[in-house]
C-alpha cells in the first residue's frame, strides 16, 4: 500500500481515497452531513462490513450531531455510538483494518481518520472437524474467522495469564498471525523462539497455516511432524495448559502447536474423554497398526526373495501355488501395488461427495480381483497390500512418513533381505533420536540423560493419578535456549 497524506480539507482527502482505489468496485465512499453543518466522509468495502452497524452507529449519528465541526477525537469518543472506535495516525496500521473489513471516517478540519470496527463478512459456523471427530467429548471447531476462534480459546483457559501476540506476515496479504502462550507455564526461551522464527519470513503470502508450517519447521525435509496440527479448540487449550505455544493464522482452522513429540501421533482427542484402559488399548494397537503398516510389504518381500526357510512349508507351498504364472518378482510385484493403492486413495480423495468412499472401495475390490484372474497379481500379495493400507489410516498423522517408510523399506529388503530392513529401522529409530522440537527431543521419553513426566506419553495415566503439568522437562539449558 502506497503511503498517502491526509490534509484537512475533506474534498481532498476523498479525492485521494478514491484515486488510490479506483477500479474497485467494491469500494464505497459515502458523505454524511449533520444538521447543524457537520460534514464528514466514511469509506467501506461492499460485503465486508455491517451495513447495519454503518447506518445505525456511523451516519445516523453524524446526521443527528448539533455541532457545526468536530475533531476527531470528539467524532471517536462522542458523536460515533460503537463500541470500538479509535482515531489512528499510522497509516500502515489503518490500511491494514481498512482491508479487513473496519470503516475509516474523515472529518472537515482534521487531517486524522477514524476507524471504527463494522466488521460483517459471512463467516462458517463453528462445527466439528471432519477429520477430528470424536465418539464423545465437546463438537466445537476451529474456522476461518481469526477473533471467533481467539474467543473458542480464551473461553477454555479462563486464566489471566493467556497471552495474545499478534504479527503481520505477507507482504501482499498481510495476514494477522496469533502467537498464543500461557504466561509462567510456558518456557520464555520457547516463545522468544518461535517469535523470531515469525518475525525472520520474508514472504510474499500466507494463506494457509501450512504456509508457516514448512517454514518453521525443525527438520524441514523430513517426513515426520515436528509442529503439531489441529482444529479442535480443546486439543490448543490442552496444549497451551501443559506449557506449549499455539500459533493461530487468519482465513485458516488449523493452529499450530510446538513442540510436537513423536508419540503424540499415536494419541488421540478421544483418549481423554473414554476410560484410560480403553485409551491405552487403542494407543497400543495404533503403535502396532503403524509397525505392521510399514514393515508388513517389506517382510513379505524378504521372506519370498531370500529366506523362505523361514516360512512354514504349508504356508509356503500355498504361496509358491499362488504366485505360480504371475510374470514379475515378488520385489517388483508389491511395489506395483503399492502405487496401485495410493492412486486408489488420490483419487477417492479428490472425488467429490460420497462417491469418493464408493469409488476407493469398489475400485479396489474390483482391481484387485481382476489381478488376481488376470495372473498379473498374487492374492497373497493382495492380501498383504491390503493390510498395509488399513493399517496405515489408524495414525493420521503418519500417512506421509507411512508412504515413504513403506518404499524404503521394500527397497531394502529387495536389496539385503531382511537384514536390509532391519538396519533401515535401526537407521530410522537413530534418525529419530537425533530430531528434535524447538530443542525438546522428538523421543522425549526414550532419549537418555533427559528426565520427564510419564504419565501421558506412550501410555494414559488414570485421572486420578495425573498432575496438572503433564508436558514438564527437567533439563540443562542448552545454546540455543540461551537468549
Amino acid at each position: 500500500m502506497e503511503q498517502i497524506t491526509f490534509t484537512t480539507d475533506l474534498e481532498t482527502n476523498i479525492r485521494l481515497m478514491q484515486a488510490l482505489f479506483q477500479g474497485d468496485n467494491t469500494f464505497v465512499t459515502r458523505r454524511a452531513s449533520g444538521r447543524s453543518g457537520l460534514t464528514c466522509a466514511v469509506f467501506f468495502f461492499d460485503g465486508m462490513v455491517n451495513n447495519i452497524a454503518i447506518n445505525q452507529s456511523v451516519i445516523r449519528p453524524i446526521v443527528c450531531a448539533d455541532c457545526r465541526t468536530a475533531t476527531a477525537d470528539t467524532l471517536a469518543q462522542t458523536i460515533l455510538q460503537v463500541n470500538d472506535s479509535r482515531v489512528e495516525t499510522d497509516m500502515n496500521k489503518l490500511f491494514a483494518s481498512f482491508l479487513y473489513g473496519d470503516t475509516v471516517v474523515l472529518t472537515e478540519g482534521d487531517a486524522r481518520p477514524v476507524v471504527v470496527n463494522t466488521k460483517g463478512f459471512s463467516v462458517r459456523a463453528s462445527a466439528e472437524p471432519e477429520n477430528e471427530r470424536v465418539l464423545s467429548g465437546p463438537r466445537e471447531g476451529f474456522t476461518e474467522c481469526f477473533m471467533p476462534n481467539l474467543a473458542l480459546i480464551r473461553r477454555r483457559l479462563n486464566d489471566r495469564r493467556l497471552k495474545f501476540t499478534f504479527l503481520r506476515i505477507g507482504g501482499r496479504t498481510n495476514t494477522v498471525v496469533c502467537l498464543c502462550y500461557l504466561a509462567g507455564v510456558c518456557d520464555t526461551h520457547l516463545v522468544s523462539r518461535l517469535r523470531r522464527r515469525l518475525e525472520a519470513l520474508q514472504v510474499d503470502s500466507v494463506l494457509d497455516a501450512n504456509y508457516l508450517a514448512e517454514r518453521i519447521r525443525d527438520h524441514r525435509w523430513s517426513p515426520f511432524p515436528t509442529l503439531g496440527t489441529t482444529e479442535r479448540p480443546d486439543v490448543v487449550a490442552s496444549r497451551l495448559a501443559e506449557g506449549r505455544c499455539a500459533i493461530v493464522t487468519d482465513g485458516s482452522p488449523v493452529v499450530l502447536t510446538a513442540p510436537f513429540l513423536f508419540q503424540e501421533c499415536f494419541q488421540s482427542n478421544d483418549d481423554y474423554y473414554i476410560s484410560f484402559l480403553q485409551a491405552n488399548l487403542a494407543r497400543v494397537l495404533r503403535l502396532l497398526g503403524f509397525l505392521c503398516s510399514i514393515t508388513f510389504p517389506a517382510v513379505y518381500t524378504a521372506l519370498l526373495l531370500y529366506h523362505r526357510e523361514l516360512v512354514p512349508a504349508r504356508l509356503l507351498f500355498a504361496v509358491a501355488a499362488a504366485q505360480r504364472g504371475v510374470p514379475l518378482p515378488a520385489g517388483w510385484e508389491t511395489f506395483l501395488l503399492l502405487l496401485v493403492l495410493e492412486m486408489l486413495k488420490e483419487a477417492g480423495a479428490r472425488t467429490p461427495g460420497a462417491m469418493g468412499q464408493t469409488m476407493s472401495i469398489v475400485g479396489g475390490l474390483v482391481l484387485g480381483q481382476a489381478a488376481v484372474s488376470a495372473r498379473f497379481a498374487a492374492a497373497p500379495t493382495v492380501i498383504v497390500i491390503a493390510v498395509a493400507g488399513v493399517t496405515g489410516l489408524m495414525v493420521p498423522k503418519l500417512q506421509t512418513a507411512a508412504l515413504w517408510l513403506r518404499f524404503v523399506l521394500l527397497g531394502a529388503a529387495a536389496a539385503y533381505g531382511l537384514y536390509g530392513v532391519g538396519l533401515t529401522l535401526a537407521l530410522l529409530l537413530l534418525w529419530l533420536c537425533r530430531m528434535h522440537s524447538c530443542s525438546v527431543p522428538y523421543l522425549l521419553n526414550l532419549v537418555p540423560r533427559v528426565r520427564a513426566e510419564q504419565e501421558d506419553t506412550w501410555l494414559r495415566a488414570p485421572w486420578f493419578w495425573m498432575r496438572y503439568d503433564r508436558f514438564a522437562v527437567k533439563r540443562s539449558p542448552t545454546k540455543e535456549d540461551k537468549p
